[in-house]
Formats: structure tokens, sequence, C-alpha cells
């Protein structure tokens, strides 16, 4: 995948530590509304009893480009959305912002990244970012049934854009998933995020 360079460079910084978060394993998920690429509202809560990932992405940045040239992406939403995760795609690129993609502009190209979310959602005011304080693209986060969050951080722990390291990762959102969904508490349940950062 061809990576322009100022982007690159605009990204890079995110892949050292960040600090850790207030929206931390074990807190209440927040509850958000935002209208999905068809403009269908999605409501948080309506999903409450199931598990449900929450994954940032912008298709601008390497980082996220790493995972769905990969399709290492899209092989988790199918995964465990098979096993009855609800999985949603959350752009938060700010409409103001020259990365902002339009609802049509999303699906046509999570449609061509046989991408297969819940659904993808457009949070143009960036307001439910503020609300998990995502820092970064990819940003994933963890909510069990009873909407407590139970993983909060990186896909992995390969932080590059190589696509040959999504190989030999350690991916957190599959270990936490396994754990959570077998009645295990979460031995990882928090890293710093690594990729592009947030557009706000």
């Amino acid at each position: 995948m061809a990576i322009r360079s100022t982007t690159f460079a605009a990204c890079i910084a995110l892949a050292v530590a960040l600090p850790a978060f207030a929206v931390a394993p074990g807190t209440a998920a927040p509850d958000f509304t935002v209208n999905d690429t068809s403009g269908k509202s999605i409501k948080l809560s309506d999903y409450r009893g199931k598990f449900v990932v929450l994954e940032w992405t912008n298709p601008e940045c390497p980082f996220v480009g790493k995972h769905y040239t990969s399709k290492n992406m899209q092989d988790l939403q199918k995964e465990w959305g098979g096993k009855g995760v609800v999985w949603l795609t959350i752009n938060s690129t700010n409409a103001a912002h020259s990365e902002y993609k339009t609802p049509n502009e999303m699906a046509s190209w999570m449609r061509g990244q046989g991408g297969a979310p819940k659904a993808t959602l457009i949070d143009g005011t960036s307001g439910t970012a503020r609300a998990y304080e995502a820092k970064a693209t990819p940003h994933m986060f963890v909510i069990d049934p009873i909407g407590k969050i139970v993983y909060n951080g990186a896909i992995d722990d390969k932080r590059s854009t190589s696509l040959d390291d999504v190989k030999t990762a350690n991916n957190y959102v599959r270990a936490a998933l396994t754990e959570a969904m077998t009645g295990k508490p979460v031995t990882t349940a928090s890293t710093a995020p690594y990729g592009c950062s947030l557009k706000y």
C-alpha cells in the first residue's frame, strides 16, 4: 500500500506509548447515538446484553491500511460477528477536516475493503471519540454485555505499518474477546494505542 509521506509523518508520532485513559477497563462505556452510513441512528445501549467492539478508523491512515490491506481487520469482524459480537466501526474525523469522508464515501470504502462490521458510523462532530478519549486510528474498545469496558487500547503489539508484522502479532482484541466470552478476566485489559492521531 502506498503511504503518503505527509500522512505517515503525521501518524508516526503515535506509534510510541501514550498515557493511560480515564475511560478505563471496569468503567461504564459511555452511551452514544450516531448515524451509520445509511443514515440509520445507532445507539450503543440498544446492544446491551451483547459483547460490542468499537473500532476507530480513518481510510487515510497507513496504520489502518496495514490492517485492512492484510485483511486482518475484516477477518476479525467476520470471526467475532459470527459469534454474536456487535462490531461497530467509527470514523470520527471531524467534518471540517480535509480527511473527512462522507457517509457515501465511507460506505463505498468499506465495501471495497470487504469489511463486515455491524455498522460503520460517521461521528462528524468527533463527540463520541471525545467521550471515549479515542487517541488514534485504529483505537479499539471491547465492551461486555452489562456495558462495561473490558479492553481499551491497541489492536496488537506490532506498532508498525508493516504487513508482515500482522502474522506474528499478539492480537489484543482477539485475546480480550476470547477470555471475556468464556467468563475469564481479561489478562491485558489496557494498552497504549498506536496509529495516526485522531482528526478532531
